[in-house]
């Protein structure tokens, strides 16, 4: 027997052989669901491929949307500049030298017809990583679907709408929790009944992974706010047997390969229960349906075109791991935006794992294993502890409230850096099997000029458009905040009417406040 303990990234012990079978006997599509939420998986169909794009102007992401499309992605995922995602037009003060730069500058109802132009809505889903302004892009995108003359109840999408990662993990909120969960609920009930096949909330992990936690962090963490949000719900009313059917999550997938799957069975199976235990009897409710992302904070600049095979790795183990969505990074993400020529390899690679591997020809395909199957008890008992924890604290709010999380995060980050520093943790092309010189890589970067582009925008729309309509609007979504009245009918309006993002905003903000 080797003397060397093995674990993985969660610090759990990995033991030199598993000998003693699972006393599971679960099949997939049947409760909890740890094999997988449908019976046939991805022999039915494969996951949806999508790319996460959007960069500068929304005429500059759309060419990119209809390039994708053309190369065979199944579903768009939109990312957003920081001031779309705080709640400011790209005019404001505070906008300046951010504007279209981590993603796309959205600032009016005219901007998200342009970022669709050419693009039935109705004949896409449309996956939204926004959180703090979530409802009014929302209503842009209901907007244009309504002026496309798409069938409300038929469009389809997600949403990340998760607040409470921001303030664990992110930073990009705006108003005060209880606020914020206000309006996250207000969504939860306007599309329950205006938007039924649209997916109001994406719980994320993935931000949390990113900010530095361990795999079982990221899972309980992500359950514990998960869990918030289902009684968040239930305290306004709302029928668990519907919303629940509603939420989706938000998963990272990183390098260790094993885990990373072990995690996404756990996750099923502990979702199953929480959603039981709070009531919910539907088989659809007690479903965790997930989206994946690869590690981006995986990616390494030294090296870059090794970051492919990372890639590769992670997205096989999301697969394996039974994902119902998946974008693959570029490979030059830790430089810039990925430019056209990553994006396609990125999208190859799933291609390839979905048509040539074979990993899709049967359910669950690693079931069985002695190490997959004690791996994904072994995840689920540390998540437990932690969520336990936070229950304790009084749920997810609280313990972001008492620093528990954020602490969390940043202990295992701190020793994950110390891992790598030291060599312990071997990351190849940075602490080993380096190289003198990096070899020359074509780099995509954003103009500063955007912001001058949005400007203008902004003031021509303010001049053409009604003002007196808009001020009335906003009026109205003023006096609704101060109430108790479902907002987003409101925020809808001042849309229609081409309020801009961040006066919408604004006037929130001298409701609510900020954070």
């Amino acid at each position: 027997m080797s003397e060397k303990k093995f674990t993985t990234t969660s610090n759990i012990e990995i033991k030199e052989v598993y000998t003693e079978p699972s006393e599971m006997n679960e099949l997939p599509g049947e409760f909890p669901f740890t094999r997988g939420i449908q019976k046939d998986m991805y022999r039915g169909r494969p996951w949806t491929m999508r790319q996460y794009a959007g960069f500068s102007t929304a005429e500059e992401s759309n060419k990119r949307y209809h390039y994708l499309l053309g190369q065979g992605t199944m579903g768009l995922s939109v990312a957003f500049d920081l001031p779309t995602q705080i709640g400011y037009d790209s005019d404001h003060e505070l906008a300046e030298g951010e504007v279209g730069k981590v993603g796309v500058a959205i600032d009016s109802l005219k901007d998200i017809e342009i970022l669709f132009d050419g693009i039935e809505l109705k004949n896409i889903t449309t996956s939204m990583t926004i959180n703090a302004t979530a409802p009014i892009l929302l209503a842009m995108y209901i907007a244009l679907a309504k002026k496309q003359g798409a069938d409300l109840k038929q469009i389809s999408g997600t949403i990340q709408n998760d607040i409470l990662k921001e303030y664990a993990a992110r930073g990009t909120y705006i108003y005060p929790p209880e606020a914020s969960m206000r309006l996250i609920t207000d969504v939860f009930e306007y599309c329950s009944k205006e938007v039924p096949k649209w997916n109001t909330i994406s719980i994320s992990g993935y931000h949390i992974r990113e900010a530095g936690s361990t795999a079982v962090q990221e899972l309980a963490f992500t359950l514990a706010n998960g869990k918030t949000y289902l009684k968040a719900a239930l305290q306004k009313g709302l029928d668990i047997n519907v919303f629940a059917k509603r939420l989706s999550f938000f998963f990272n997938c990183h390098n260790n390969f094993f885990e990373e799957i072990a995690k996404f069975r756990a996750a099923r199976r502990m979702w199953a229960h929480i959603t039981k235990e709070l009531g919910a009897t539907d088989a659809g409710a007690q479903k965790l349906r997930f989206h994946t992302q690869t590690g981006g904070s995986t990616l390494t600049a030294q090296q870059p075109m090794n970051n492919i095979v990372r890639v590769t790795n992670q997205a096989l183990a999301a697969v394996l791991g039974g994902t119902q969505s998946l974008h693959t990074n570029g490979y030059d993400e830790a430089i810039s935006l990925p430019t056209e020529a990553a994006a396609k390899i990125a999208l190859r690679t799933q291609q390839i794992i979905a048509f040539e591997s074979g990993a899709t020809d049967t359910v669950d395909p690693l079931a069985g294993s002695y190490f997959i199957e004690a791996l994904t008890d072994d995840i689920e008992k540390a998540a437990q502890v932690y969520i336990d924890k936070i229950d304790i604290m009084g749920g997810s709010v609280k313990a972001i409230e008492q620093d528990y999380i954020q602490q969390e995060i940043a202990r295992s980050a701190y020793e994950y850096q110390t891992e790598i520093e030291s060599g312990e943790r071997v990351l190849v092309g940075v602490n080993k099997f380096t190289e003198a010189e990096a070899p020359a890589i074509n780099v995509f970067r954003v103009d500063d000029s955007i912001r001058k582009m949005q400007s203008e925008k902004i003031s021509s729309l303010k001049n053409s458009r009604d003002n007196n309509a808009v001020n009335n609007c906003l009026q109205k979504l003023g006096d609704a905040a101060n109430g108790t009245a479902n907002l987003m009918p409101f925020i809808l309006d001042a849309v229609e009417n081409y309020a801009t993002l961040g006066e919408i905003s604004d006037t929130l903000r001298h409701v609510f406040g900020e954070y």
